[in-house]
């Protein structure tokens, strides 16, 4: 049985007798000047011209005196016809050469286009050149199956499963629809950074690094939240931020630890504006991304070509478990919990038990709807409701199971902040590690001054659920555990 060494042995064998014949198996310089696709797309225009195309080679059929090699770029794949020839170009290889060559391996070939006998649209070339020599072959489309091999040489999965380029390439299209919408409506993107001496914005887990320069720790962030806000304070009125951010929590279908996130503030605006703006985004970008607003993803079908009806928090957990959120019965929420498999420390606090709740809402809710007024507990940055302050102005859309989002009227009175800072400081003395930071320099920037502000922000999940795989499938290179 012929092993990946023996391939391997035998590449590096034809390897030397290129390097032997004089010939840079690796050159820096290609003279491609033409897409393969622009040869299939315009054929018409392109009969009978001269071209250079460059790609991998995905097969080579040789009979003597012709041979047929076909080759692939980004772009497409075409047919090299190549017929024998004795006037060779120094550096190059003809038919009696192409045993040399493998599939997998980069050349370039310049020619002429054309059809062949069986009229299929090909380069007529009687020589082709290396550029680069592969030492491994790649597996065919039905060897390489193994969900974590695959993650692991990404690279070569997109090779054997172009829909995985495919997929990236929409992933590309949503972030880019995303900034083409905040852009047109006056937002303006500033990077924010991603070390910070106190980290918050969200309840998660932070990672821990350490810079030698200044001998001190920091997180990595979990939010870009508390640096844009500062911006507002700063005097910036609209401002956005695309990048990464760290949660250092399991990795399942929804959730890795490192992924793209985007957040965006917006001064002189509450939630109600808040819903109306990024109803009309999240439609935009699905519809710049799929072209369509209609989708069937998690066993749920979805149309989001409507005006999206607005809940109330408490409203749901009353009307599905008869659960009071302002006044918890913890024995009867446990039940529930245990009732459904949901296992969590008896310990916890109330804010932590309601919010396990609304997941067994969420996870069976098609939607989409607006989610509101969410209570104060489990809001530390949110404006409190006017004629109810036992909940917030606080708004999720809820798609397909998840919260596809997250946004309020921003906090900016310093007094009130202070007080929510130090009563999560408190759930995070007591044990919560997924607790805020006090973070008493954005305080202080909110005594300055911070305008009525509505806040918004969601990551790459949108992607993941509308695309209808897990995050793993729609990142390049996907978080893996090393191997031993």
């Amino acid at each position: 049985m012929t092993t990946l060494n023996d391939y391997r042995d035998e590449r590096l064998r034809k390897l030397a007798e290129i390097r032997a014949m004089g010939i840079d198996p690796y050159p820096a310089k290609s003279h491609r000047n033409t897409k393969i696709s622009t040869i299939l797309d315009h054929f018409d225009e392109k009969d009978g011209q001269e071209v250079c195309i460059a790609g991998r080679i995905v097969a080579i059929r040789s009979f003597g005196k012709i041979a047929f090699v076909k080759l692939r770029d980004y772009f497409g794949e075409i047919q090299i016809f190549m017929q024998k020839t004795d006037e060779i170009s120094n550096g190059y290889f003809g038919i009696k050469e192409l045993k040399l060559l493998d599939t997998g391996d980069f050349i370039e070939a310049a020619g002429v286009v054309g059809r062949s006998s069986t009229g299929e649209i090909s380069v007529f070339a009687n020589e082709v050149r290396l550029l680069t020599k592969s030492l491994r072959p790649l597996p065919g489309y039905d060897g390489l199956t193994n969900k974590e091999e695959r993650y692991r040489r990404r690279y070569v999965d997109m090779n054997v499963n172009p829909e995985v380029r495919e997929r990236l390439v929409r992933r590309s299209r949503f972030w880019q629809a995303t900034r083409d919408f905040m852009n047109q409506h006056g937002f303006v993107e500033i990077n924010t950074p991603v070390l910070e001496l106190t980290t918050g914005g969200a309840d998660a887990n932070p990672f821990v690094t350490h810079m030698d320069a200044l001998d001190t720790d920091y997180y990595l962030r979990i939010s870009q939240e508390l640096p844009l806000k500062r911006l507002l304070g700063g005097g910036f009125e609209k401002v956005y931020d695309i990048g990464p951010r760290f949660r250092n929590e399991g990795v399942d279908d929804e959730h890795l630890p490192e992924h793209i996130a985007f957040e965006s503030y917006a001064a002189y605006e509450n939630y109600e504006d808040g819903m109306a703006l990024y109803e009309d985004m999240i439609k935009y970008v699905a519809k710049e991304t799929w072209g369509t607003l209609k989708f069937n993803v998690g066993g749920f079908k979805i149309d989001l070509d409507c005006e999206w009806p607005r809940i109330k928090y408490a409203d749901l957990l009353r009307d599905k478990f008869r659960i009071d959120v302002f006044n918890l019965d913890r024995e009867k929420a446990f039940a529930i919990l245990k009732d459904n498999n949901v296992q969590i420390d008896i310990n916890v606090s109330d804010s932590r038990i309601i919010d396990n709740l609304w997941k067994l809402i969420r996870k069976t809710s098609a939607g989409p709807y607006w989610l509101i007024e969410e209570p104060l507990s489990l809001s530390p940055l949110a404006k409190k409701v006017e004629d109810n302050p036992l909940v917030t102005q606080r708004f999720h859309p809820i798609i397909a199971g998840t919260e596809m989002g997250n946004g309020y009227s921003e906090l900016n009175d310093p007094l009130d902040q202070l007080e929510r800072f130090k009563e999560q400081q408190a759930m995070r003395d007591a044990g919560d590690d997924e607790a805020q930071m006090l973070d008493t320099d954005f305080v202080e920037m909110l005594e300055y001054g911070m305008p009525p502000a509505c806040g918004w922000g969601n990551s790459e999940r949108n992607f993941w659920l509308l695309e209808g795989v897990s995050g793993r499938e729609a990142v390049p290179f996907p978080i893996i555990k090393a191997k031993n």
